[in-house]
């Protein structure tokens, strides 16, 4: 009795470390073990799976990611306005709020975190409408915004005053080169502002967009400005605007949930 009991427990254990993936083996183990043994086998089978997590870098590694939080649950609140031009006198404006929250991420093809972002709109800061999601994910040292496929690479990593790249690069159009200016600081915190376009013919375009950030906040300003002049005889030179559009964001509240 005592040999077979030897025994058995030496086949059990060659089987659990060895050979435990096959059916023949499991069948063996349950023909010849008792219930101590098979509360041995539970807890190695079930080791693997603590014990091998699959792994990926953290977000940004080694690189100061301060100026654009990236957390589950982080979340902006902007006051917004807006106005579409639609001709000569003609105009249409709007006030009201975005919501931006990060509500989860998944893991891109290179195994790095793709953060969603959910937008919502509200007139009131009661009642909230989704408006669209957008992605934020970094692409080496390049921090890069994707609304409806457009992907712009909105910092580029370290801020340094003057540093200037691509904002378009990842787009089949022409270069639009996105430069960085440092700020005063504001109670103690450090801001950047990214100049994507300064442009004004006084004739017939007017091209201005920036985006301010401040540091363990993120974004809190935000400017886009396109607008055509009338360029007619009768209007030539005169700024008069037939068309575009001009949309300014303000951070009024920022926090986490």
């Amino acid at each position: 009795m005592l040999i077979f009991e030897k025994r058995k427990n030496k086949i059990l254990k060659i089987l659990v470390f060895q050979a435990i993936s096959s059916e023949l083996a499991l069948f063996l183990i349950l023909k010849i073990m008792d219930v101590k043994s098979i509360k041995f086998l539970l807890i190695a089978l079930c080791m693997p799976f603590f014990s091998c997590e699959e792994k990926f870098e953290p977000f940004g590694a080694g690189i100061d990611t301060s100026f654009q939080p990236l957390d589950i649950g982080s979340y902006w609140i902007y006051e917004v306005d807006q106005t579409i031009y639609f001709g000569e006198n003609d105009s249409e404006s709007d006030q009201f709020f975005y919501r931006d929250r990060i509500r989860t991420f998944y893991l891109s093809a290179q195994n790095e975190p793709v953060f969603v972002v959910e937008r919502a709109k509200s007139y009131d800061q009661v009642f909230w409408v989704t408006e669209l999601e957008y992605t934020l994910d970094l692409r080496e040292n390049l921090l890069v915004r994707t609304i409806q496929n457009q992907p712009v690479v909105v910092l580029n990593f370290p801020m340094t005053d003057g540093k200037a790249w691509d904002g378009m690069v990842f787009q089949p159009r022409d270069p639009d080169e996105f430069e960085t200016v440092i700020l005063d600081e504001v109670d103690g915190s450090k801001r950047i502002k990214v100049i994507q376009e300064e442009f004004d013919d006084l004739i017939t375009l007017r091209d201005n967009r920036y985006e301010i950030y401040g540091e363990k906040v993120g974004m809190i300003e935000k400017l886009d400005e396109v607008i055509s002049y009338c360029s007619r005889n009768d209007c030539l030179g005169d700024q008069l605007i037939d068309g575009g559009y001009s949309v300014f964001m303000k951070l009024v509240d920022y926090g986490k949930n």
